[in-house]
């Protein structure tokens, strides 16, 4: 066993624990469904493509608009290791979330290595401040705006969860929750693996972008799930942020979607029979946990 890098993995076992593609062989052809599903819903929804809420070619989201005026938005932000995939993967949510009453948005970024995860950050604040300050333009509630994500989509939507709005001169309950599906929220780990050199992240900019080390600035209802079948890391990861954040006096709900991989996880979002899918929903319509 080489030198521990992260609790009690050597750098080879820590690849082993985030590696999640060599972990899941059919992820390849799980990513061609999202993508000829997501197809198939644009093509016969009503939707708003490639919206600009920045200058840069990242900063762009599509926008599904709710049957009803006043609905609820809920913001998701891809996952893909902050390097890979797009929003166009998901618009296969889509139906779900109108047959909910609720609006639907879902949010590009720019990707490492040409951007830092600090950017990305930066750039998910913009988008939630710029769908915000639009929310009557698009038929939405601005006060029911809920984050969510998955893997380092999750990462950026704890951290969008962890923002305190008001030093940019906007409302201090600017989001009414974040769901968060499989996220990282300690990137140690993740400086100390195999993504280190494109990702190229310090010690400090590790430690200052852990949603781990952050908190909500006030009481903010937030879903954290992860599947039964993924590693270990992931389930350590969720159970830490949700015992610091409980400690905090944040309304917290933590699931586990008994067996899913890291990557048919995202799918219990969309499924009526699924815990994670009626809290997300409640949340959504009732602006608090169920």
């Amino acid at each position: 066993m080489g030198e521990t890098v992260w609790r009690d993995y050597d750098r080879e076992a820590l690849d082993r624990q985030l590696n999640l593609r060599a972990r899941t062989p059919e992820h390849p052809a799980i990513f061609v469904r999202w993508e000829e599903d997501s197809r198939a819903v644009r093509a016969e929804v009503e939707h708003r493509f490639d919206l600009a809420y920045g200058e840069t070619p990242g900063e762009r989201l599509d926008f599904f608009p709710a049957a009803r005026a006043a609905a609820p938005l809920f913001a998701f932000i891809h996952g893909g290791y902050w390097q890979g995939l797009d929003k166009a993967h998901y618009s296969y949510f889509a139906p779900a979330f109108a047959e909910a009453g609720a609006a639907f948005a879902l949010l590009n970024y720019s990707l490492a290595p040409e951007a830092s995860i600090e950017t990305m950050v930066e750039q998910v604040r913009r988008a939630l401040a710029w769908l915000h300050a639009r929310a009557g333009e698009l038929g939405f509630d601005p006060a029911r705006l809920v984050v969510g994500g998955h893997s380092a989509g999750g990462h950026l939507a704890t951290m969008a969860a962890a923002t305190d709005w008001t030093v940019q001169g906007l409302p201090a309950g600017l989001l009414a929750g974040c769901c968060s599906i499989s996220g990282v929220y300690q990137l140690e780990p993740i400086r100390q693996s195999y993504h280190q050199p494109v990702l190229r992240l310090s010690a400090e900019a590790a430690a200052r972008l852990s949603p781990q080390h952050l908190r909500p600035a006030q009481p903010l209802p937030t879903i954290l799930a992860v599947g039964g079948s993924e590693p270990e890391e992931f389930h350590e990861q969720q159970r830490e942020l949700a015992a610091a954040w409980r400690a905090d006096g944040q309304p917290l709900l933590a699931l586990e979607v008994p067996g899913r991989h890291h990557f048919d996880v995202i799918d219990a979002l969309i499924q009526p029979e699924q815990p994670l899918h009626r809290a997300l929903t409640a949340l959504l319509r009732d602006g608090r946990l169920p």
